[in-house]
């Protein structure tokens, strides 16, 4: 049995925070209070004068991703490790189909290549085609593998984007199930039309990224999901919220009183796109994803929609492709791998523009770093809390610590940082993850395969209304792979 004690710290969850230590006992939180005893043979973390904050939850990565004709450098112990030594100690990550792939063995490819990861995991699986199948299938993975949420690509034309045929019956299936539909909100077909517009007036290097993928591009797909959302009557997620046109249209809805959410990744709050202007084709590839990023009119938009609680949390699209898979794209953009990193850095960078600002407290960074998503699916508190029975994911904030962020000292795979050179204020000093210390004072100590798969229950009876509420008294699924 490990016993963990937390000293001295602060502790701040999405609530409240107070004075308290933590004592962990084999993987769980079992007393959170004033001047806690030290079992014998327990392991003390002197938190004096820093704060204790759940681990972060990323719900939105992508390891290992066979994308684009190529294979992302990081895969799930290599993404997982730079996680945990940024403060991360979950990732939801993605079951990406190909058309007309089932389902299902997808889900257990995906099951099989997160065997190596290093911190606790879950799926969102896309759905790329419709059939009968399909709709058998997803209550397979909702009822038996704790898949609570499924993910549609409305850009990527003639590979992975679905029609509205397929989101219509994906999200009412979804809504029959308790799960929550996702969205990746851009119109492929506008896209695809400027991508070849724009070539044809010769713009062939990354600039023609961003052209080719305008706000409304974004927005209109977002509004559109929200509609048929709308009609059915099933909560949706939209992922990566880029603009200021998307974050209105689902403040909008929210008015209405619709169950709208909005992820925005950290890039998007702090990198504007004049990085594809850059004379170095390396540099400005290194910044293709998709959403591109916006200019800084549109970042000011993302933090007001994270204040105003219409957004609600914070992910990284972690994806990394090396200098030499970028340039595949040299003579033609829309070639270029779309993806970038971010898992490593994505809590320093908030808490240095977030909490530093006074943009937010630390409570509201636990609130869009973990406890949100924890709760949008349904696996609070058994992770985002600092509570006694959660699970024992925790880090440990200095948040007088400072770092400059460099790919010469991250833990990712990848060979390009979009956050080269910024200096931070506020890093971990401790992970924990399971109740064990896998991050000490810059030193990993991250283990391949000690990760588990987290089930997360459907929603309850009530999902139907939108009421979003979990299944009562739902227990904490918990799979060792």
């Amino acid at each position: 049995m490990t016993t963990l004690l937390i000293r001295g710290g602060t502790v701040v969850n999405a609530d409240c925070q107070t004075k308290a230590d933590v004592l962990c006992i084999d993987g769980k939180i079992s007393a959170v209070g004033p001047d806690l005893q030290a079992p014998a043979g327990a392991t003390v973390v002197d938190a004096g004068g820093q704060y204790v904050m759940p681990g972060g939850i990323d719900p939105h990565t992508h390891m290992q991703l066979p994308f684009m004709g190529t294979v992302t450098m990081d895969d799930f112990y290599s993404g997982t490790a730079a996680g945990l030594a940024g403060g991360t100690t979950m990732i939801i990550d993605f079951v990406i189909p190909d058309p007309l792939e089932n389902i299902l063995d997808a889900y257990k490819k995906w099951r099989g290549w997160a065997e190596k990861s290093a911190a606790d995991y879950s799926f969102h699986v896309a759905i790329t085609w419709w059939d009968e199948s399909v709709r058998l299938d997803m209550a397979t993975l909702v009822k038996e593998h704790g898949v609570n949420s499924f993910k549609h690509f409305m850009a990527y034309k003639n590979a992975i984007m679905c029609n509205d045929e397929t989101l219509v019956n994906s999200f009412k299936r979804s809504l029959e199930l308790g799960a929550m539909p996702t969205v990746h909100a851009e119109n492929g077909e506008l896209v695809y039309l400027m991508q070849n517009e724009i070539k044809a007036r010769g713009i062939m290097g990354p600039e023609g990224h961003p052209l080719s993928r305008p706000p409304r591009v974004e927005s209109e797909a977002a509004n559109r999901a929200i509609a048929i959302a709308e009609v059915l009557g099933v909560p949706v997620y939209v992922v990566h919220v880029s603009s200021t046109e998307t974050a209105e249209v689902i403040a909008l809805a929210r008015a209405r009183g619709q169950r709208v959410y909005g992820e925005v990744l950290a890039g998007h709050l702090l990198v504007d796109e004049s990085v594809y202007h850059n004379p170095d084709f390396a540099t400005a590839a290194g910044h293709v994803m998709s959403p591109p990023f916006r200019n800084k009119t549109n970042q000011e938009s993302l933090w007001r929609g994270l204040q105003s609680g219409n957004l609600h949390t914070t992910a990284t699209d972690h994806c990394t492709f090396c200098a030499e898979q970028k340039a595949a794209g040299k003579d033609d953009f829309s070639k270029i791998p779309n993806g970038c990193g971010g898992i490593e850095e994505r809590l320093a960078v908030i808490w240095d523009a977030g909490v530093n600002t006074g943009r937010l407290t630390p409570s509201e960074f636990v609130a869009i770093t973990s406890a949100n998503t924890a709760k949008l699916f349904n696996i609070y508190p058994q992770k985002g809390s600092i509570s006694v029975g959660a699970d024992a994911d925790i880090v440990v904030w200095d948040p007088e610590g400072m770092k400059t962020i460099s790919v010469k000292t991250q833990h990712s795979k990848g060979d390009f940082n979009i956050f080269e050179g910024r200096t931070v204020r506020g890093i971990p000093s401790h992970t924990i993850s399971q109740g064990e210390l896998v991050f000490v004072k810059g030193e990993l100590r991250a283990k391949p395969g000690v990760g588990r798969y987290i089930k997360r229950p459907a929603f309850g009876p009530d999902f139907a209304a939108g009421k979003q509420k979990a299944v009562a008294n739902a227990p904490r699924a918990v799979e060792r792979v």
